[in-house]
């Protein structure tokens, strides 16, 4: 490692890419692995975890990586892929270091963790070397002052901690996809996953719910009290919170819909009045709707909302009044090429497309990849028999409801990385 710096900070690795000797992306770093020692021995680094093509986290040895520099990673290149399981002697920095509460034996400054530095030894191992903690916010500031101490110089770490706050990890989980942080949230420890769900807002709570297992939903669901509950349930997607809430008991998930804004909880409500598997159950009710009034300036600066999902901006509906599902008499269809191409003063009415039958809410999932398929769509309208918008298909609805609920596990079985993973893309 002649090129790597002589002292690395874990948390400015994590989401860093990780390459084999040919160039190709392999996974990212998600955290580091140590063994803790007695008395005040520098931890020693095991490894890295990395996360690897369908979220799969796996272990890499420090002894594979040759290079960190330039904000990569660089490895031997054969690695196993077998699923990443935390021993018992073990513990991750960023999922259970960050943001415990330590001494500077010192001075006797006390503060949380906000990140930890590793280096080389003598011997060629990592070992854990400097922590950075930050004192509680006194007075006027909004920060605490922070202090870089030696490891022998902090008390604290090596002993287990109940009441472990969660904010400089709430920090690093803010930086990342939902998709990744509900990873990282997913492999913590019970108490630390609570304590980070305890301080994630409702928004961001609601975006990593929808990309965990159900199972994992239902339970840190069943943990909140039934007010955030509810609150967290209106931040999801229609779709995402109606199939939540028929994983609960029935009592549970009255008591909730009860709680919801009556707006929010009539669209699950509906959602769930359609048979599983079908284009009403699947669908998005909050589609781009607008009038035949409308300009193409007007659908436009609707299709910008950046959180809109780039399937739901590729469309705008057209419909008669009332525009809220479900609506007036569905008219057509306005793709967003077709809106590029005119004059932000057309109406929109002037560019339908009304070539293609939408899709009625009973349509099954055959039916529905098929539709999407033959007209070259990423999303279709969803219609009532008297011809009123219901909703949306998108097609990440579609391949929520067609993967296999472990689809993720069987992306990458055992193997060597070059097999599974050649050419990797770093999205």
């Amino acid at each position: 490692m002649s090129t790597t710096p002589s002292r690395v900070f874990v948390a400015r690795l994590v989401g860093l890419p990780i390459f084999d000797p040919q160039g190709d992306q392999v996974g990212k770093v998600r955290d580091l692995v140590v063994t803790l020692r007695s008395g005040t021995s520098q931890p020693r680094v095991l490894g890295m975890v990395a996360e690897v093509f369908g979220r799969r986290r796996i272990f890499v040895p420090m002894t594979r990586v040759t290079n960190i520099d330039s904000g990569q990673v660089y490895t031997t290149g054969l690695l196993n892929m077998r699923r990443f399981e935390q021993r018992s002697t073990e513990t991750l920095v960023i999922g259970q270091m960050l943001d415990r509460k330590v001494t500077i034996t010192s001075s006797g400054v006390s503060g949380t963790v906000y990140d930890v530095a590793m280096e080389q030894a003598r011997n060629r191992d990592w070992v854990l070397s400097r922590v950075a903690i930050q004192e509680p916010a006194k007075g006027f500031r909004r920060r605490g002052q922070t202090h870089v101490v030696e490891w022998r110089d902090v008390e604290g770490l090596a002993q287990r901690q109940e009441a472990q706050g969660a904010t400089h990890l709430i920090a690093a989980l803010h930086e990342m996809r939902p998709a990744d942080a509900a990873n990282m949230i997913r492999d913590l420890p019970t108490e630390r996953r609570m304590a980070v769900v305890t301080a994630l807002d409702d928004e961001r709570l609601a975006d990593v719910l929808e990309e965990l297992p159900e199972e994992v939903q239902v339970e840190i669901l069943g943990q909140l009290d039934s007010e955030r509950a509810a609150d967290v349930l209106e931040e999801m997607s229609a779709d995402d919170a109606a199939d939540l809430i028929k994983d609960l008991p029935p009592e549970t998930a009255a008591t909730l819909l009860e709680l919801m804004e009556p707006d929010e909880a009539e669209d699950v409500r509906r959602l769930m009045s359609y048979a599983e598997h079908t284009a009403g159950a699947m669908m998005t009710p909050e589609p781009v709707i607008l009038g035949p009034d409308a300009t193409i300036a007007d659908a436009l600066a609707h299709v910008r909302n950046p959180e809109l999902s780039t399937a739901l901006a590729a469309l705008v509906y057209v419909c008669r009044q009332p525009l809220e599902p479900p609506t007036g008499r569905f008219l057509g269809v306005a793709h967003i090429q077709a809106l590029l191409r005119e004059p932000p003063s057309t109406l929109v009415a002037g560019v339908l497309d009304s070539s293609m039958d939408p899709l009625r809410p009973q349509a099954s999932i055959d039916q529905v990849a098929a539709h999407l398929a033959t007209y070259n769509l990423v999303a279709a309208p969803v219609v009532d028999d008297d011809n009123r918008l219901l909703g949306a298909v998108t097609v990440d609805d579609l391949l929520d409801h067609m993967l296999p609920e472990n689809w993720r596990d069987q992306a990458i079985r055992s193997g060597r990385v070059g097999d599974a993973h050649h050419g990797m893309s770093s999205g």
